[in-house]
């Protein structure tokens, strides 16, 4: 359902995925092998309404939900009111289990009590969540605060315009790129159980310099003006494959915090001052719920959700919140994989622990957080994405079972431990269980590779780097350590 709430979820009019197609995908229903790995946005709502025709879902469909409420039995039935607005008139419906999808991108957070003098600037300012398109920024001199996603690719594609483009950033960022070694999409490089056990093993020191050094080779960050005060496994890295290409043409200037407005430019934190026309706020969202009513049963002030998911208060467990979370990796499937946790326990198929126990369980993995990560709202719901989707797939019964397979089937072993942790992975067995699971694995190769073949060569080449001799070795040495897990 489509909740009507104060804000709307806004994209702009180029914006392309940041996580490829067979990681982003459903798990019972893979990407269309002739799409791009990583997809404009109209691709992927293509998608979406092939996946709801394949699924006959239209009909379930209601625009747009304005109240949700506890029905006044509800510690008994559990049940919810919520009414519907469908064709100027509302509708009321009575219902068992509510999920809130509603994201994290709908209220633009726009702290302008931070930048002095913004009030008397006599030039444009607007939120990244307003932008749709260049045109009308032509020849202009324009400031994009924030170096998040969206403030990366605004400032490139603005430069192409733009009589000159700043970047301003606090605390400075690493840059990721889309692709990664020998050409490959970055995250079915390095989003695989694999690196997942080597990520357990590995001090985290180690790790950090791995990925500064990694991405430094790239192009040297304390160069370019990028260099941030972290390391990199605290806080976010920001992808952007053509940034540092519009730093080292003067199209794109990096700039630090502004310190204040004046009518007419900006004066930064080093002193320097710029003359500008346009200010563009990329400094993110903050998320909330209107259509809830206000019981700290259902959400307390400290947003207390038992793995991002479940209230831990309420008396009967009929409520779940899906994708308010911060994964490192694809939305959708740690979206989807929740949801079918809360199918199950709204079903009473699947039990939640002791309201003790969830809530040991949340300070735990917030005490965790504090240690990890900066204070910043989006680390704070930070997870990575195979531990993530292990530990949902674990409360269903539908994780790999690493042992059966090496001994029954090695050859899809080999491919779900090396190979990318794509979500089909999460329908080879238990409930959901999908007879193409164990095809779309051995071929998502395939479908990675043939979007960029579309030029024939004579003679093929080894898509990936790791030979199967060399995985084969590695398999055998670390048999042990992944018996260790899986019974850990």
């Amino acid at each position: 359902m489509n909740f009507l709430t104060s804000g709307r979820p806004s994209i702009y009019e180029s914006a392309t995925s940041n996580t490829s197609k067979e990681m982003t995908t459903y798990s019972d229903y893979p990407f269309p092998d002739h799409f791009p790995n990583y997809l404009h946005n109209s691709r992927i709502m293509e998608y979406l309404r092939m996946y709801v025709q394949h699924f006959h879902l239209l009909k379930h469909i209601r625009f747009l939900v304005c109240s949700v409420r506890k029905r006044s039995d509800f510690s008994c039935t559990g049940q919810w009111d919520v009414i519907v607005e469908a064709a100027g008139k509302q509708e009321s419906y009575v219902f068992d289990g509510i999920m809130v999808c509603t994201g994290l991108y709908t209220d633009p957070f726009l702290p302008l009590q931070n930048f002095p003098g913004i009030k008397r600037f006599k030039g444009q300012y607007i939120h990244s969540w307003e932008y749709k398109s260049p045109e009308r920024f032509r020849g202009k001199k324009i400031i994009v605060v924030g170096i998040g996603n969206s403030g990366a690719d605004l400032a490139v594609e603005l430069s192409h315009v733009a009589s000159q483009v700043f970047l301003s950033t606090r605390r400075g960022a690493w840059i990721w790129n889309r692709v990664w070694d020998y050409g490959m999409p970055v995250d079915t490089i390095l989003f695989t159980r694999f690196k997942a056990v080597l990520n357990k093993c590995c001090p985290t020191f180690l790790i950090n310099r791995w990925a500064e050094n990694k991405l430094n080779a790239r192009f040297n960050h304390d160069v370019y003006g990028l260099l941030p005060q972290h390391r990199f496994l605290s806080h976010q890295a920001t992808f952007s494959d053509d940034l540092p290409n519009h730093i080292i043409s003067g199209r794109v200037l990096i700039k630090p915090n502004v310190r204040e407005f004046t009518e007419t430019s900006a004066i930064f934190e080093d002193g320097t001052e710029e003359d500008l026309d346009v200010v563009i706020f990329a400094t993110g969202y903050t998320f909330s719920f209107p259509f809830l009513e206000n019981n700290p049963t259902v959400l307390d002030s400290q947003r207390s959700m038992f793995k991002f998911v479940f209230p831990p208060q309420l008396e009967k467990p009929t409520l779940a919140f899906i994708g308010i979370l911060q994964p490192v990796g694809a939305t959708i499937p740690t979206s989807e994989l929740q949801s079918r946790w809360a199918v199950r326990v709204f079903k009473g198929l699947n039990k939640l622990p002791s309201v003790r126990g969830m809530m040991d369980d949340i300070r735990k993995k917030r005490k965790k957080i504090e240690k990890e990560f900066l204070t910043n709202p989006r680390d704070t719901l930070r997870v990575q994405y195979v531990d993530y989707m292990d530990e949902v797939a674990s409360e269903i019964g539908v994780k790999p079972n690493l042992l059966s397979l090496f001994l029954g089937d090695p050859k899809l072993a080999m491919e779900i431990f090396f190979g990318p942790c794509t979500p089909y992975q999460y329908r080879l067995r238990g409930p959901g269980k999908w007879a193409g699971a164990r095809r779309a694995i051995l071929t998502q190769r395939e479908r990675i590779i043939k979007p960029l073949r579309t030029r024939t060569l004579t003679r093929d080449q080894p898509p990936f780097s790791v030979p199967f001799w060399l995985r084969s070795a590695c398999a055998a040495l670390l048999f042990v350590l992944v018996l260790v897990i899986i019974k850990g």
